[in-house]
């Protein structure tokens, strides 16, 4: 496994795990995770050495936010859940890391052999000022 790792933000469950009024503007609340996830890719996580590919997906009322340099955005057609499976289907030479709480999505990736760590992991292994959108 040459590549860099694949960091795959499950992007509403990363916004739902904190009542921070995300509720009120879902879209914004999306754009600043995936804003705070651009310091990823050149220094990594922890267990995670850079570089990253950072990879969010979303769903819902934030399917139009857009990727930026450093975070690439995939839209879901359908299940926010499906399009991640899907993303570790279609990469299997790579290590795969997914970030979610979602229990059932949690048990079809690591089927798959990706890793997974929580919200938490991710909110507390950002670098930065405003850490994983809490901005």
């Amino acid at each position: 496994m040459d590549e860099a790792p694949l960091l795959i933000v499950d992007a509403a469950n990363v916004v739902g795990s904190r009542p921070d009024g995300w509720w009120r503007d879902r879209a914004g609340a999306t754009a600043r995770l995936r804003d705070s996830l651009t310091r990823v890719a050149p220094v990594g996580l922890p267990q995670l050495p850079p570089p990253v590919e950072v990879v969010l997906v979303v769903e819902g009322a934030a399917r139009d936010v857009p990727a930026v340099p450093g975070v690439g955005v995939i839209a879901a057609r359908g299940s926010g859940d499906d399009a991640i499976v899907d993303l570790v289907e279609a990469t299997p030479q790579r290590r795969r890391v997914v970030v979610t709480a979602d229990r059932e999505l949690r048990e079809r990736v690591t089927e798959r052999g990706a890793e997974v760590y929580g919200p938490r992991w991710l909110r507390e292994g950002v670098p930065g000022p405003d850490r994983a959108g809490r901005g």
